[in-house]
């Protein structure tokens, strides 16, 4: 009897042996490794004028913030192949139309972003240009903003096809941004 108990007590202890307690922890080292990239739209909307700089700007905060290692890319809508094919510009972007130049610009922080318009000429002459604009605005988070410095790296950003398919983002439902 006492080998029995003696044997219950050695399996016992075996199987208690091979339990383990995982543990997990995050660490806040200020960048970004679980994000997904997004992407965003702005659908018709149109540039606001400023009185005090002299220039049309679209302004937008972001919420959530994104972290401060993250990149935001913007693409505008230049216009479309056919019904399902649009065509995407990454700006920055100038156009040079007969009444001057257009440029399209843009920066962000981890709480807003704003796309500027400017040019040569009273922009208000051409208001294709600067009313009822499609913008689309990609967010790469930070552990993959390193690839984007390296002038090797296998995307073209300028291809937004190229920014969608390299990032694995899925662009079948865009979230609309008022």
């Amino acid at each position: 009897m006492k080998k029995v108990i003696l044997l219950f007590a050695l399996a016992g202890m075996a199987v208690l042996q091979s339990c383990t307690k995982e543990e997990y922890y995050v660490q806040d080292d200020g960048y970004d490794s679980d994000t997904i990239s997004e992407v965003f739209e702005l659908k018709n909307v149109d540039f606001g004028y400023d009185s005090n700089t002299g220039g049309y700007s679209i302004y937008r905060t972001l919420s959530p913030q994104i972290y401060a290692s993250d990149v935001i890319l913007i693409y505008r809508l230049s216009g479309l192949i056919d019904s399902n094919t649009p065509i995407w510009q990454l700006i920055p972007r100038t156009l040079y139309l007969y009444e001057g130049e257009l440029d399209y610009d843009y920066d962000f922080s981890m709480e807003d972003f704003v796309i500027y318009a400017g040019g040569t000429y009273n922009l208000a002459d051409t208001p294709e240009y600067i009313y009822n604009q499609t913008f689309r605005i990609v967010i790469v988070p930070g552990y993959f903003s390193g690839k984007m410095a390296n002038t090797n790296t296998a995307v073209d950003f300028s291809d937004y096809d190229a920014v969608i398919k390299y990032y694995n983002i899925d662009d079948s439902n865009i979230t609309q941004i008022n």
